[in-house]
């Protein structure tokens, strides 16, 4: 069930480019696709992680020269940094010999300094690519959309072979990722103020983000709180989406909506095992909302700038904006059997007139629910998202 697609894509962009970089959070699959490529290439794989493989570095241009007519995989590749600037010289002396695609994958989990120095070193050379945990669209049989959302995408939670089991794997990621994994990308936070901050994130699934009142919270600054935020945005845990700004002449509220990226982490860290749990809890409604969110821009592959929600201070409200050419979709996300347009809804569409607007609901039937506007299941609006992507 990982995702299949992305496999194509990377294919693909090898094919076009001499670098292609592959990111995502740890634990997503980064590595088994990495291998499956293996299987279909001739390629050369390294995990940076494992000292055999960084001692054969010691002199990378000694060793990735005995290897040009191969595509070399480089995984963790920001445990070497210094790494970038003989790559971006290989890639520019094969050019000249006019062997200028399909290089090198450099796989990496998202951080600052990875991306950082790739751009800067590789600019015109790579493409990025992102491996999400497993999406909606992706299952099968043996996994319905409710343990999805509720177990969330990383393939050993959402495959585990009970609830507790899969709640065990996620509260092992969450430790691992503060306390080894952080420290080792190069930020220094203490882990016990970075999990309260990622708890707090939780508890206000979908909510606005108000640097200040978290600040006093922790008993930190707010410039603090909002590196912390910036931080587990780089490292794809946490999405920031920005305030949808239209000329219309409404006092739009400013700040960003927070959501923690896979709903499975969140429940986790709200310490809610399994499904029925989170029926119960007042987040259900910000959760539900995160899970399509996370969805709908993967299967689209939107880009932050493509999208974001629109809110007035007088309360008309689109929960998610998508800008697609000249196309605007408006989307709004409710966990009902029994979908109904708020007042909000109304107003906002009539402000900002979207080209499409739909209704996701926890259903699967698809029909019209107003003018212009269409109750439809998650799945069947991530088909309609993934076709406008490959027109």
């Amino acid at each position: 069930m990982l995702n299949r697609e992305l496999q194509a894509e990377i294919n693909e962009a090898l094919e076009e480019n001499p670098a292609v970089v592959l990111l995502g959070p740890r634990q997503v699959g980064k590595t088994t696709l990495a291998h499956d490529l293996l299987e279909a290439r001739d390629a050369i794989y390294l995990d940076l992680e494992r000292h055999s493989d960084l001692a054969k570095l010691a002199d990378p241009e000694l060793y990735l020269m005995g290897h040009l007519d191969k595509l070399v995989i480089l995984d963790e590749v920001h445990r070497l940094p210094e790494l970038f600037q003989t790559l971006r010289g290989l890639i520019d002396q094969a050019r000249r010999d006019g062997k200028d695609t399909g290089r090198y994958l450099l796989l990496g989990s998202a951080s600052m300094e990875l991306m950082n120095q790739s751009s800067e070193s590789l600019a015109g050379r790579v493409a990025y690519r992102e491996l999400t945990p497993i999406l909606a669209s992706e299952l099968d049989d043996t996994v319905d959309e409710a343990t999805l959302w509720a177990r969330g995408g990383f393939p050993r939670s959402l495959l585990a072979k009970s609830d507790r089991a899969s709640l065990q794997w996620r509260n092992d990621f969450i430790s691992t990722y503060l306390e080894r994994d952080i420290p080792q990308l190069g930020p220094r936070v203490p882990a016990d103020m970075l999990r309260r901050f990622w708890t707090m994130l939780a508890h206000q699934q979908g909510g606005l983000f108000n640097a200040a009142d978290l600040a006093r919270a922790l008993g930190v600054d707010s410039k603090t709180v909002a590196n912390y935020r910036d931080l587990m945005i780089d490292l794809l845990l946490v999405r920031r989406l920005t305030p949808w700004y239209a000329n219309t002449k409404k006092r739009l509220v400013k700040s960003p909506k927070i959501y923690v990226r896979d709903s499975g982490i969140c429940h986790a860290l709200l310490g809610l095992d399994t499904h029925e749990a989170l029926l119960g809890h007042p987040v259900i409604g910000g959760s539900w909302e995160g899970f399509v969110i996370e969805n709908l821009i993967a299967a689209g592959r939107l880009a932050s700038h493509q999208v974001g929600f629109y809110r007035t201070s007088a309360g008309a409200e689109i929960d998610l904006v998508i800008e697609r050419g000249k196309q605007l979709w408006a989307v709004e996300i409710k966990r009902t059997a029994s979908p109904k347009l708020s007042r909000g809804f109304r107003n906002a569409v009539e402000d900002l007139r979207p080209t499409r607007s739909f209704y996701v609901y926890s259903g699967t039937e698809r029909y019209p629910l107003a003018e212009g506007v269409e109750a439809i299941g998650l799945s069947e609006l991530m088909r309609e998202l993934s076709a406008a992507a490959g027109q």
